[in-house]
C-alpha cells in the first residue's frame, strides 16, 4: 500500500458502481486509477469527485504494468469554487486541458504546484486566472515565446515581429502575452473584461502550434457563455 496526492482531473463511470480515474500526482505525475464502489448508493464519497479536487489516494500495490486500485481516500483541501458558477465553470474548463496535454507528464513538481497555486487564485474570486495559468503551463513545458522587441506575437515561431502574422495577435493582445511571460506576479496583471476572450482564443491557437495533438477543450463555449 501507498500513499499519493494527487489533483482529479477527470472520472468515468465503468459498469454500475467503480470508476476509472485519471489524477496528476505529486508523487508519480500522471496516473489513471481504478475505484471500486464508490457509486454504490451507501458511498458518500462519490461528492469528492470534482474536477481538480486535491484528494489523497491509498493505492494498493498491484502487478507491474496492471491499472492500480484505490483502497481509500480522503479530501484534503475545502475550497467553495463549485459553489460559484463562474469559478466552477473555469474548474471544469482547466481540468478538461489539463487531462489533455498531462496524459505523458511524469513526476513534474513544477506543475503540482501551480495547480494549488491556481487554485488559491480561483478561490480569492480571480477569473482571469486561467489565462494567466495556462501561459505559466506553456513556460514549464518549455514552449512559451521569447520575448523580443517586436510588438506583435507571431503564434507560429514563438517570437515577436515588427508586423502582424495573425489576425488574433494585434499589439494589444501581443503586449498581454509579453507583459505576462515577464513579470514576477503575473497573476496580479489585469485583463480587461472587454480583451479577455480574444486573448483565450489566442493562447488556444499558440497551444495548437506548440502542443502534439492538441484540441480544443468541448468546455470552451461554456466558459465563453458564462464570461460573456
Amino acid at each position: 500500500m501507498n500513499s499519493q496526492n494527487g489533483f482529479l482531473l477527470s472520472f468515468i463511470k465503468y459498469g454500475e458502481n467503480d470508476a476509472i480515474l485519471h489524477c496528476f500526482t505529486e508523487e508519480e505525475g500522471f496516473q489513471t486509477y481504478f475505484l471500486r464502489g464508490i457509486y454504490t448508493k451507501k458511498n458518500k464519497k462519490k461528492a469528492f469527485l470534482l474536477p481538480l479536487n486535491k484528494l489523497n489516494f491509498s493505492i494498493r500495490i498491484g502487478k507491474t504494468g496492471s491499472m492500480q486500485t484505490i483502497s481509500g481516500f480522503e479530501m484534503l483541501n475545502i475550497h467553495d469554487i463549485y459553489t460559484d458558477i463562474k469559478a466552477n465553470t473555469v474548474v471544469f474548463f482547466i481540468s478538461d486541458f489539463l487531462n489533455q496535454i498531462l496524459r505523458n507528464e511524469n513526476k513534474n513538481l513544477t506543475v503540482f504546484y501551480i495547480i494549488d497555486e491556481f487554485i488559491d487564485q480561483l478561490n480569492s474570486r480571480n477569473y482571469q486566472s486561467h489565462l494567466i495559468f495556462l501561459i505559466k503551463i506553456l513556460k514549464i513545458q518549455g514552449v512559451a515565446p521569447l520575448v523580443g522587441d517586436g510588438s506583435f506575437l507571431d503564434p507560429e515561431t514563438g517570437t515577436f515581429a515588427t508586423f502582424s502574422t495573425h489576425l488574433l495577435f494585434d499589439d494589444e493582445i501581443s503586449l498581454f502575452w509579453k507583459t505576462i511571460i515577464s513579470s514576477s506576479n503575473p497573476y496580479e496583471i489585469k485583463i480587461p473584461a472587454s480583451n479577455r476572450k480574444s486573448f483565450l482564443d489566442s493562447i488556444l491557437v499558440y497551444y495548437h502550434y506548440h502542443i502534439s495533438d492538441f484540441k480544443t477543450p468541448n468546455s470552451l463555449e461554456i466558459i465563453q457563455q458564462i464570461f460573456e
